[in-house]
C-alpha cells in the first residue's frame, strides 16, 4: 500500500535534521580551527617593509596640444591651377584681347591665393608654436609636480632612516592599516616610535571573547525533533580565547619587526584593547587584555610554528595575560601608548629657540632630581628626596598608598643626553631588592636600549625615557622640553 504524502514526509524528517546538525557542528569545527590557525596562517605570507623609493610615481608625458592637421604645412597655390586655356588655332575677332583679360584676372586670383595661404600657413606657424610653448610648460609642471613627490619621498626616506618620531609612527602606520585582518576581527591599530630608545610602542585592537564560538556541536533530538545546540564550557571558552589573544600578540610582533625594513625599531610594546560593554554600568570600555615588551634579539629566537602562544608570551616575554578575559579583567600595559603618541610630543623645530618651556636638559642634577620628585607628587605618590651624598644609588623614595598595587618605590633620575647603560639597570634591581622595594624606576632625558629592556621584563623595574618623561610631565601641567645643547 503507498504512504501518504505525509507520511513520507515525516519519514525524511529525521535524515533532513541530522543532516543539519552535522553541517552546523562541521561550521563550529572549521570556525575553531581558523582560531587556532592565525599565527599560522600570518606566518605563511612574507613580510616585508615598503620600499619607500617605489612609491615615487613615474614621470608623466604632457599630452600633445598640436592638431595633426597643423603638424605639417599645407601646400601652396599652383599657377596651373589657375592659367586660363590660350585660344584654340582657329581665333575669332577679339580673342587675344579676351585671353590677355582672363589671364590679367587669372593672375590676379593667383596672387590673391598666394597671399591667402601666406596668411595661413603664418597664422599655422604661430598655433603650433603657441601650442607647442603650451605643452612644454604643462610638461615643465608635471616634471616640477613629479620632482617634488620625489623629493618628498626622499625626505620621508631620509626621516624615516634618521628616526624621526613622526616619519617612523607614519611608516608602520601605513605598514599595519595594510593588513588584513582575519575573520572578523577589527581592524583599528595605533603606533607610536620612541627615538630615544628606539621602541615602537603599538595598541591593537582584539576581537571580544564573543568570537569563540559558544557551542561545542549541535544534536539532533529526535524525541523533540528539532536540532540544538551543546554548550561549550566556560573554561573552555577561556582557554580558547586567551590562545587567539597570545597568537594575536605574537602576530603584531612578526609584522612590526618584518616591516622594519630601515632597521629603526629595537624593541616592541604591544597592547591588546578590546572594546565591549561593561554590563553592570552600560557604559563602552577599552581594557587592556595583554600587554608585552620584546626586543628584536628575543623575538630572532623563536621558532613560531612550534611554540606554544600563551606558554610563549607568559614565560619568554613575561606578558600580563587577562586571566578571565571574559569577564574583562584588565592588565597594566607595560607602556600607556598615550605616553607615546606622537601627536602629544611636539618636534623640536627653529621655534625650539624661542620656546619658553625649560630645556631640561639645563637643569643641573640636582635640579632635575627635584623636577621628578614634583611629577611623581602630582602623579599621587608620596615622596621624599635623598641627600646626595647620602643616596646610596637612591635619588628619591615614592610611597603609593594604594592597597595590593601600592607600595615603596625606589627612583633614580639620569640627566643624560646617551643610551643609559644596561649595567645602570642591573644597579637599580639590586638596590630594589636591597631596599626591599616593591618596585624600582629609572627616569632619564635620553633612553634605553634593547638590552636594558629586556633585563627589565619580568622584574618590578619600569623604565621612562625622555619621550615618557615628557608626556608625564603634558599630562600634570609641567612645563618642559628636551632640546639637545648645540656644541659651542
Amino acid at each position: 500500500m503507498a504512504r501518504s504524502p505525509e507520511d513520507q514526509a515525516r519519514s525524511d524528517q529525521p535524515p533532513r535534521r541530522s543532516a543539519e546538525a552535522a553541517q552546523r557542528t562541521a561550521a563550529v569545527v572549521e570556525r575553531v580551527r581558523a582560531l587556532g590557525n592565525v599565527l599560522a596562517d600570518a606566518l605563511a605570507v612574507e613580510v616585508c617593509g615598503t620600499d619607500l623609493q617605489t612609491l615615487k610615481r613615474a614621470g608623466r608625458r604632457a599630452p600633445p596640444t598640436v592638431s595633426p592637421a597643423d603638424l605639417e604645412p599645407h601646400p601652396g597655390p599652383v599657377w596651373a591651377a589657375f592659367v586660363p586655356h590660350p585660344p584654340g588655332r582657329f581665333r575669332w575677332w577679339g580673342a587675344e584681347r579676351r585671353y590677355a583679360r582672363r589671364l590679367a584676372a587669372a593672375e590676379d586670383r593667383f596672387a590673391e591665393a598666394i597671399e591667402r595661404h601666406r596668411a595661413f600657413e603664418e597664422n599655422r606657424r604661430e598655433r603650433v608654436a603657441r601650442a607647442l610653448r603650451d605643452q612644454a610648460e604643462q610638461q615643465r609642471r608635471l616634471d616640477e609636480a613629479t620632482a617634488q613627490q620625489h623629493a618628498r619621498i626622499d625626505a620621508y626616506q631620509r626621516a624615516v632612516e634618521g628616526r624621526d618620531r613622526a616619519a617612523v609612527s607614519k611608516y608602520f602606520q601605513k605598514s599595519l592599516d595594510r593588513v588584513a585582518e582575519p575573520l572578523d576581527f577589527p581592524r583599528r591599530r595605533r603606533v607610536g616610535y620612541v627615538p630615544e630608545s628606539t621602541l615602537l610602542a603599538v595598541e591593537w585592537e582584539l576581537p571580544g571573547v564573543d568570537v569563540v564560538p559558544r557551542e561545542a556541536s549541535y544534536v539532533y533530538d529526535r524525541s523533540q525533533d528539532v536540532v540544538t545546540a551543546v554548550p561549550r564550557p566556560s573554561q573552555e571558552v577561556r582557554l580558547m580565547y586567551q590562545q587567539l589573544v597570545a597568537q594575536l600578540a605574537l602576530r603584531a610582533l612578526h609584522l612590526v619587526f618584518g616591516s622594519d625594513r630601515y632597521g629603526v625599531v629595537d624593541t616592541v610594546v604591544f597592547n591588546g584593547m578590546v572594546e565591549a560593554v561593561d554590563l553592570p554600568t552600560g557604559r563602552t570600555v577599552r581594557p587592556c587584555l595583554i600587554t608585552l615588551r620584546a626586543t628584536r634579539e628575543q623575538f630572532q629566537t623563536l621558532v613560531l610554528d612550534q611554540l606554544d602562544p600563551v606558554a610563549c608570551v607568559r614565560h619568554y616575554f613575561s606578558a600580563e595575560v587577562s586571566r578571565h578575559p571574559d569577564e574583562l579583567q584588565p592588565v597594566e600595559p607595560v607602556l600607556e601608548f598615550d605616553l607615546t603618541d606622537p601627536r602629544t610630543i611636539e618636534p623640536v623645530d627653529v621655534l625650539s629657540e624661542i620656546d619658553r618651556r625649560p630645556n631640561l636638559l639645563d637643569l643641573s642634577p640636582e635640579s632635575f632630581e627635584h623636577l621628578v620628585q614634583n611629577l611623581l607628587t602630582r602623579m599621587g605618590l608620596e615622596t621624599r628626596v635623598f641627600r646626595r651624598s647620602h643616596d646610596g644609588g637612591i635619588d628619591c623614595v615614592a610611597y603609593d598608598p594604594r592597597p595590593i598595587t601600592g607600595g615603596k618605590f625606589v627612583v633614580q633620575a639620569k640627566l643624560w643626553t646617551r643610551t643609559v647603560p644596561p649595567s645602570a639597570v642591573r644597579d637599580l634591581f639590586g638596590t630594589v631588592v636591597d631596599a626591599g622595594a616593591t618596585k624600582g624606576i629609572l627616569i632619564t632625558t635620553s633612553g634605553f636600549g634593547p638590552s636594558s629592556y629586556q633585563f627589565a621584563t619580568g622584574k618590578p623595574l619600569q623604565l621612562i625615557d625622555g619621550t615618557v618623561l615628557l608626556s608625564l610631565c603634558h599630562h600634570h601641567d609641567i612645563p618642559a622640553r628636551i632640546h639637545p645643547r648645540r656644541a659651542s
